[in-house]
C-alpha cells in the first residue's frame, strides 16, 4: 500500500474504533470524543485491538470505489515523489482492471511500485472494496521489497481471512473530526490506525492545491516512534504524506493519468 511506512520500510507495507460506521458490513463508528490521554488512551486502544472483529457480508460490497477522498477508478495512475533522509523515490500506483476474491468479496487490485535512485525497490498489490455506505475497506497486500543484497522480502504481506488477518477501513464514508479507526489488522504484522484531525486543511502539491483537504494522523502500535500526517484531496485521494515523528519522510502527488 502506498504510504509512508509505519513498520520498517519506506512507502511499504487500518475496525473502526467502536462498531458501526460500516453499517451491516461490520465497520465501526467514530470515536468522536478524542479526550482519552496517556495510559487511558493506550488501554482503550489495546482493548479495541483485542475485540476487533468486523462482520463482512460480500453482498454489501462493490468494486466501484468512488469515495471522494479515496477514489480508485480502474485505468487511473497516481504518480508520487517521495523523499527520505537517504533517498529520493518515485511511487507509481495504478488501479488495475483486475479483481481478487477475498472473504467472498470481490476486491479491486492496485499495483503500487516504488523506485529508489532509479531502481525498483518495492512492488505491491493492494486489495480494496467499498461497502454500500461508501466506506473503503482494505483487504490486504502482497508486497515484495527488493534488498541491496539481491534478496526479496515479503514482510508486511497479509490477506484478510488468513492466519487471523482482518480487513479494515482505509477511508470512512463520512469522516468526522476526532474519528479514530483501524485500517488493517494482523497481529504483529499489520496494525495501522488513523484519526481524523481536520476536514478543512490546506495543502499544495505539484499536481494541484486543495483548500478543504481531509487531514489524518496515522500510526501503528508496532512502531510507536513513527507518526505521519496525511492529506486527502476531494477527487484525488491521497495527495501528501509527511512524517511528523520519526525519520524524515515526505510524499507528494505530482501527476494523475487516466487510461480509461
Amino acid at each position: 500500500m502506498k504510504r509512508i511506512t509505519l513498520v520498517g520500510t519506506i512507502l511499504g507495507a487500518m475496525v473502526m474504533f467502536a462498531a458501526s460506521c460500516g453499517g451491516s458490513s461490520g465497520s465501526s463508528s467514530a470515536n468522536s470524543g478524542g479526550h482519552a490521554k496517556g495510559n487511558a488512551q493506550t488501554t482503550q486502544e489495546n482493548t479495541v485491538q483485542a475485540s476487533y472483529s468486523p462482520s463482512i457480508k460480500p453482498s454489501e460490497f462493490t468494486t466501484t470505489i468512488d469515495n471522494k477522498y479515496f477514489p480508485l477508478k480502474p485505468g487511473t495512475t497516481f504518480v508520487y515523489q517521495g523523499k527520505t533522509k537517504n533517498a529520493t523515490e518515485r511511487d507509481v500506483m495504478t488501479v488495475t482492471h483486475s479483481t481478487k476474491q477475498i472473504m467472498g468479496v470481490k476486491c479491486v487490485v492496485v499495483d503500487d511500485r516504488v523506485w529508489a535512485h532509479g531502481k525498483l525497490s518495492e512492488k505491491t498489490f493492494d486489495w480494496y472494496a467499498q461497502d454500500k455506505k461508501g466506506n473503503v475497506w482494505y483487504f490486504g497486500e502482497n508486497t515484495k521489497e527488493y534488498k541491496k543484497n539481491g534478496k526479496v522480502s515479503t514482510e508486511g504481506s497479509w490477506e484478510a481471512g488468513k492466519d487471523g488477518a482482518k480487513p479494515g477501513i482505509i477511508m470512512p464514508a463520512n469522516p468526522k473530526v476526532g474519528q479514530t479507526y483501524r485500517q488493517e489488522y494482523l497481529k504483529g504484522v499489520a496494525e495501522d490506525m488513523a484519526k481524523v484531525l481536520d476536514l478543512n486543511g490546506s495543502v499544495k502539491v505539484p499536481y494541484s492545491s486543495y483548500n478543504h483537504a481531509l487531514v489524518t494522523k496515522e500510526w501503528s502500535p508496532l512502531e510507536p516512534g513513527v507518526v505521519a500526517h496525511k492529506y486527502y484531496g476531494a477527487g484525488a485521494g491521497d495527495v501528501k504524506e509527511v512524517a511528523v515523528k520519526g525519520p524524515l519522510e515526505t510524499l507528494v502527488l505530482v501527476d494523475v493519468k487516466s487510461n480509461g
